[in-house]
């Protein structure tokens, strides 16, 4: 009898992996090649050898079928083991798209309005000062929930240390609060790098984003997720706190030594003082990942590329992925549109000027950037492609146009992925039916 119980749950398991993996098809039954994919190969290859990464798994679906999917290198530069498809990733800021759709989520169920004060959910931050010219003035405008999905809510991330504002957010200890209610109490005493609606400054928006789903569901946020957006979507790799039996797959994070420009093994305990901004010293969120009692929505989640895939997935199919509907079509369309020009003061002059903070090429949306203009941006692509990145080397982008959905991920945490120009190029070389060339 235990030996027919242990052959159920094997198979149990298995069909579990098997239902979570998105079909794979032959890349020219989706209008591309499967030699000039070799090229995606070439460059993880490239990328592993210069010793720029340790390790490297990239992902390319079209139409909803896989491609390519492959793991470049190894575990680490202290761990020879090879790099594998399964192994577990810091999303970093690929956090914030996820939490931007469990706010969408509620959006829906008309529990808030985008126009709704911030104020109306997070009562800490009802005083909120702007720092102009060295002094601090009582902001003219309320923070609204467009403005903190956007990032055009005048809240910071506190990751330049020569800005004065982003001091402050460093002497707040920010990412060494106790949980995302402490986040909030720290953050409504610490000013605004502008008014709200006026400028587009990174922030932690998407911290207090969700907090607000946290508020409003009456759930924590790890189980909110866990419930209404990763096991409806088969996600069962992603998550803030990493389970004991999922360690052994978790990657170590690596950095660029100043001293002699090589790859390193980062050793949180022992500091981060190599790492821009120092917002990691002592930190709770996105250092320690087995006893996490702060949610970071702007960067703590955990994941894997195949999960990943499923909810980037799921955006590209309008909300929906196996029949589950997450989000209406109309919605993703709203989150995936640029909200700049309506948004910032005089927004099509300072899109033009590009002095909104972002280079002219890119918008951005709830929780994602929006190129606008590929050809500005000097990259091949689609306008209305999405994306967004990590600091701790991934990316990931949707094109709508193409069909498209492409993930890499490394861990150098510190840069944007070093990898990613390449990774685009080597993409759609690889298109021999463009969708554009159809319209």
């Amino acid at each position: 009898m235990k030996n027919l119980f242990a052959v159920v749950l094997s198979f149990l398991v298995i069909a579990d992996c098997i239902a979570n993996e998105l079909p794979e098809t032959k890349a020219e039954r989706v209008g591309m090649s499967t030699e000039r994919l070799n090229v995606v190969s070439e460059i993880g290859e490239r990328h592993v050898a210069s010793g720029g990464i340790p390790g490297l798994v990239t992902y390319v679906a079209r139409n909803g079928k896989v491609v390519h999917f492959e793991a470049t290198g190894r575990r680490g530069v202290d761990d020879d083991r090879p790099i594998e498809k399964d192994n577990l990733f810091r999303l970093f800021s690929m956090t914030k798209p996820v939490i931007a759709v469990a706010a969408m989520q509620l959006y829906e169920q008309g529990k808030f309005q985008l126009v709704d004060p911030v104020s109306k959910f997070v009562p800490e931050l009802s005083d909120l000062k702007v720092l102009k010219n060295g002094r601090l003035v009582p902001a003219k405008r309320a923070m609204t929930m467009r403005h903190l999905l956007s990032h055009t809510s005048g809240l910071s991330h506190g990751i330049e240390e020569t800005d004065p504002v982003d001091r402050e957010y460093l002497k707040a200890r920010m990412w060494q609060s106790q949980d995302l209610d402490d986040f909030a109490a720290r953050l409504g005493k610490l000013p605004l790098k502008a008014e709200p609606g006026t400028q587009w400054y990174y922030s932690v928006g998407l911290d207090v984003a969700g907090l607000v789903v946290q508020r409003l569901s009456g759930q924590p946020l790890d189980e909110y997720l866990k419930e209404h957006l990763f096991e409806p979507l088969g996600m069962t790799d992603t998550f803030f706190e990493v389970p004991a039996d999922k360690i052994d797959r978790f990657l170590p994070a690596h950095f660029i030594d100043s001293q002699d420009g090589k790859l390193k093994t980062l050793d949180f305990e022992k500091g981060v003082g190599e790492i821009p901004g120092g917002i990691f010293d002592d930190c709770r969120a996105m250092c320690d990942y087995e006893n996490v009692t702060l949610f970071a929505g702007s960067g703590g989640l955990v994941s894997t590329v195949a999960d990943y895939a499923r909810f980037a997935e799921m955006l590209r199919n309008d909300g929906v992925l196996d029949g589950v509907q997450i989000l209406s079509p109309k919605t993703v369309a709203l989150m995936t549109s640029n909200h700049l020009p309506s948004l910032i003061d005089d927004g099509p002059r300072k899109m033009a000027q590009g002095q909104t903070g972002l280079p002219i090429w890119l918008g951005f949306g709830l929780g994602v950037g929006v190129v606008v203009d590929p050809v500005a941006s000097g990259f091949v692509g689609s306008t209305g492609e999405y994306f967004w990145n990590g600091g701790s080397g991934v990316a990931f982008w949707v094109d709508p146009v193409e069909e498209l959905v492409v993930i890499g991920m490394s861990q150098r945490i510190g840069d944007w992925p070093i990898f990613q120009p390449d990774l685009k190029t080597a993409v759609y070389q690889a298109i021999t039916d463009s969708k554009s060339d159809n319209d």
